[in-house]
């Protein structure tokens, strides 16, 4: 019995320690899967990587003399790659053929085809082209330069470039530098130098040597670089600029980037060039076309012919036939200028045609200069759309649609426009209703309707409203409508006319000019809200703001034609001058802002400059 009971024991102690064997290996199973699933996820990574590619070498070395080779080769200490590089890339002096860049490896090689020029100085420049291959980090502003002779040329020119009429920078232009001191030198030939101005303007030519240059600023059309279309947005510094020793000397480094020896520190910065000087301002312009010609013709609508001229045909005019057809199917309107046309055709018989084949004439400038009058056939197709059915249902009518600025609040006015897509038959004043609303009694306002004197898109409704008045508008179904028979939908509207205590005023204290000027009143888009014209110095006044910002700008009439004129190159004009109010002006409801302002300064524009210079330190 006690053996049994021994024998007992031992199993008992036996199952024991194999069921707790059995438990610690389940736990080091389990552990290992754990710890297996965790090596197969997806590493922390690390910091960012930060730094800028180093350069190890170049062949030859960056500030080389005496090179005549066809090819460079820079070499990395890690992968890169070149972003927008076409875009990028300027050679200081251009070059005939653009040269070939390829990477290979950690190397940078660029090949070029053009002979050198003897004794001088050339920059490759990249911009932010050349990044790493893995975060993108770029060498901000990396220069390669070499001399094909004994010495590197190490002046600069620095400046401004800004656009005529609103003084911002302009977008992707190109800054050229001539040594032929001729104008024709910029119509013919590429620059001695090039390069391409920041976004916010300003620009800086360097290894330039010694001597008197002519200074453009160009947006290139066509690659050319030069300025050999009319049309291309264009400036002409007016004087020669002399460069000397004196002026913008840089040092030559071999090397613009820190070697292996020396890299970058983490931040990845690039030790920035002397600040812009500024010294030579553009202001770039698009000329007025001088040539006569047909711009562009459309047939918008199946009654609807549009045609617009380069100029407007002055004594030549514009002429419009279709053969076979009387004249009475049809009219005519032209733009304020002249050089827009559109005519309307009120025979259905000639509209509903696909193709009509009008015969036109208008002035038209020949390859010798000589302006004639031209004429020309020209085929315009209008398919109209296909209209579909649902479920045997005829097509949904569309109905003529009405714009006007009844909504909300409006200003105090006599006449309120009323435009369309088409030439509007006169108003049925015995279907619109204009109602004075206080509390639940409505009053009848009279209304008439009068045609705009250029086209019969626009009419205008003629009604007193008074200030601190509420007013209801309602018109019944084809109220309004077109010449081709299409009828509006009844509609209504409520809008009030806010009392002067809810406006503001604006005076102005206009001194400094005793000259022609136009002072405009802009929103902070800077569109034209209101202008005057003044000869001498004087105090203005702009009632009736509402609320908000605004900008002032000052227009320089020098030729008196009462509107800012473009520059002209060929009769070596600049464009007039404007000045901006320096800042933004704040109108408040029944405020009166009365502010001075000095005239003297011109093609200037501080608040945008502070603007620039607030983002630049962000």
């Amino acid at each position: 019995m006690l053996k049994k009971c021994k024998f007992a024991d031992a199993k008992a102690e036996f199952f024991m320690i194999h069921n707790a064997y059995r438990y610690f290996s389940l736990l080091v199973v389990i552990s290992l899967l754990a710890f297996g699933c965790a090596k197969m996820s997806s590493p922390s990574g690390g910091p960012r990587d930060r730094e800028i590619p180093v350069i190890l070498k170049s062949v030859p070395e960056n500030g080389s003399t005496n090179f005549t080779g066809r090819e460079i080769v820079i070499s990395f200490d890690e992968y890169v790659v070149l972003n927008q590089i076409n875009e990028k890339l300027m050679v200081s002096p251009p070059m005939q053929k653009k040269p070939e860049i390829t990477i290979r490896g950690k190397n940078i090689r660029i090949r070029y085809e053009d002979k050198l020029r003897d004794s001088t100085t050339y920059t490759f420049y990249f911009q932010d082209a050349i990044r790493d291959l893995n975060e993108g980090n770029a060498i901000n502003n990396y220069q390669f330069v070499f001399s094909t002779g004994p010495s590197i040329d190490s002046l600069s020119v620095t400046g401004n470039a800004y656009t005529g009429l609103n003084l911002d920078p302009p977008e992707n232009t190109l800054i050229l530098l001539y040594s032929r001191l001729d104008d024709s030198a910029v119509y013919k030939t590429i620059p001695d130098y090039i390069t391409r101005a920041a976004p916010d303007g300003s620009y800086r030519i360097d290894n330039v040597r010694p001597g008197n240059y002519r200074l453009y600023g160009l947006i290139d059309a066509d690659n050319s670089k030069n300025y050999n279309l009319r049309e291309e947005v264009f400036a002409f510094y007016d004087d020669p600029v002399s460069v000397t020793p004196e002026k913008n000397y840089l040092p030559v480094a071999k090397d613009s980037l820190p070697s292996a020896a020396t890299a970058a520190p983490a931040s990845g910065n690039v030790p920035e060039k002397p600040p812009v000087t500024g010294e030579y301002p553009l202001i770039l312009f698009q000329a007025q076309k001088k040539l006569h010609y047909l711009a562009s013709s459309s047939r918008k609508q199946a009654f609807q012919l549009s045609f617009v001229l380069s100029l407007p045909p002055d004594s030549l005019g514009f002429g419009f036939s279709i053969p076979g057809e009387s004249d009475e199917a049809w009219f005519m309107e032209q733009s304020r200028k002249r050089d827009s046309i559109t005519v309307w055709l009120t025979d259905s018989a000639i509209y509903n045609k696909p193709i009509l084949e009008p015969v036109i004439s208008f002035p038209f400038t020949d390859t010798s200069g000589l302006t004639t009058l031209k004429y020309d056939t020209l085929q315009m197709r209008f398919l109209a759309p296909v209209q579909r059915t649902v479920r045997g249902r005829p097509p949904k009518r569309i109905p003529y649609e009405i714009s006007h600025s009844m909504s909300g609040q409006i200003r105090p006015v006599v006449r309120i426009p009323f435009t369309a897509p088409s030439p509007m038959r006169a108003p049925d004043t015995s279907a619109i209703y204009l109602y004075e609303i206080l509390k639940e009694q409505r009053t009848r306002i009279p209304v008439t309707f009068s045609p705009d004197s250029m086209t019969l898109c626009r009419w205008f409704m003629n009604a007193e409203l008074e200030s601190g008045k509420n007013y209801l508008f309602i018109s019944d179904s084809a109220a309004f409508g077109s010449i081709y028979g299409e009828n509006s939908d009844s509609t209504g509207t409520k809008f009030s006319v806010p009392g002067p205590e809810s406006y503001g005023k604006l005076i102005l204290d206009i001194k400094g000019h005793y000259g022609g000027k136009i002072i405009q009143l802009l929103n902070e888009r800077e569109e034209v809200l209101r202008q005057t014209y003044l000869i001498d110095t004087a105090r203005i006044e702009f009632p009736l703001l509402s609320q908000g910002k605004y900008k002032l700008r000052a227009v320089f009439d020098l030729d008196g034609n009462r509107e800012w004129t473009t520059g002209d190159f060929d009769l070596r004009r600049q464009p007039e001058p404007v000045s901006y109010y320096p800042g933004l002006i704040e109108i408040k409801e029944n405020w009166e802002v009365i502010n001075p302002w000095e005239l003297s300064p011109v093609n200037f524009k501080q608040y945008e400059l502070q603007i620039r210079k607030t983002a630049a330190r962000r």
